[in-house]
């Protein structure tokens, strides 16, 4: 049951689901875009629905490693999706989806 007080969400996963991903190299490496993937996000986003990344990337105990992290997919989200998107590593009640 979807929590009244929370607007549902979309998670969308990152890495190999909107960016490319060919083996670990950083936290703040991220990969170039799917566009397939991209695209849909985009309209998503245009027709109203709240869409968060999903991403296991912030999970970190080193706090600046983590807002170095952060701030890498905050730019990537800008760059290619147009607008910085949530981002969290954490499911709720209200995720009514998720793209992984």
């Amino acid at each position: 049951m979807t929590d009244n007080n929370k607007e549902p969400w979309i998670g969308v996963d990152l890495d190999c689901t909107l960016a490319k991903f060919d083996g670990w190299t950083s936290a703040t490496d991220i990969g170039e875009p799917i566009p397939l993937m991209v695209n849909r996000v985009k309209e998503w986003r245009k027709n109203g629905v709240n869409v968060k990344i999903f991403t296991a990337r912030i999970d970190l105990p080193d706090e600046d490693l983590l807002v170095q992290t952060v701030y890498a997919i905050q730019s990537w989200c800008k760059k290619h999706i147009g607008e910085v998107l949530p981002i969290t590593d954490r499911k709720d009640d209200a995720m009514i989806m998720i793209w992984d």
